[in-house]
């Protein structure tokens, strides 16, 4: 498939599910068969919120993924703080530098030796653009195992400007598609309420509109509040939206 005609698939992906299965396959053509997208709105001084919040997608391993995430080793990664700081794509031959020369923290270390365990040695990472101080997004590109980095290099030469715009193109996507965190998903009245809430309607307006009790329709936005784990409606509205959970077409 030609870049144009892959372009134009991502950007007509109708679900994120579609699109990482396409850009997963797509990356794997170039001998980067593990990705690890990461994106936050909630970067605030040194934190980047709670990972909770995090969106996350990958094609690793569950077990590699869930252990990068709990044991705070995302936080400590060289090249994810390299992504934090950045914009553009980075080899990963500035680890092999680190570890080279022994300039690396001891919390760095223990990343590098996590990632070595799990066969995560060579690749490239790519921080995206952002305007807003508080978002920020980035993409690991894992190659395959028995890929060294120089091989890797060799690769990005040629096609690394074209992988680079896949990735932008599959980033600014991503941030169009309803995403829903794992035990985040509201239900279908419950997006209904909310919406009717960011269109500034009252409980009584939004009874009537629903036709339901007013009891209910408090009973529908509590209840996304908890779904979203945020104290107040208008946050439960900004973060719905945020992640395009309201104003869907149902299936």
């Amino acid at each position: 498939m030609s870049l144009n005609c892959y372009l134009e698939a991502l950007t007509n992906a109708p679900s994120l599910e579609e699109l990482w299965d396409m850009h997963c396959r797509k990356m794997a053509s170039y001998g980067f068969d593990r990705l690890l997208y990461g994106f936050t709105r909630y970067r605030n001084g040194m934190s980047l919120g709670d990972p909770e919040d995090f969106m996350i997608l990958t094609n690793h391993p569950t077990g590699y993924a869930e252990t990068f995430i709990s044991e705070g080793f995302y936080f400590h990664g060289p090249m994810v703080r390299w992504a934090l700081d950045n914009e553009g794509a980075c080899s990963w031959s500035v680890v092999a530098d680190m570890i080279a020369t022994g300039n690396m923290s001891p919390s760095e270390a223990r990343v590098i030796k996590f990632n070595q365990a799990h066969q995560v040695t060579a690749g490239y990472t790519i921080g995206f653009k952002s305007i807003s101080p508080r978002a920020k997004g980035g993409i690991a590109l894992t190659a395959r195992a028995e890929m060294v980095q120089d091989e890797v290099d060799r690769i990005w030469a040629q096609h690394g400007r074209d992988i680079l715009v896949m990735n932008n193109v599959a980033h600014l996507k991503i941030l169009t598609l309803p995403y829903t965190a794992p035990g985040r998903g509201l239900t279908r009245r419950q997006r209904e309420a909310l919406g009717w809430v960011g269109d500034g309607k009252t409980t009584q307006d939004i009874a009537v509109l629903m036709g339901l009790t007013p009891a209910t329709v408090e009973k529908h936005l509590r209840l996304a509040r908890e779904a979203l784990n945020v104290e107040t409606t208008a946050q439960a509205v900004l973060k719905a939206a945020l992640q395009n959970q309201m104003f869907v077409l149902d299936a």
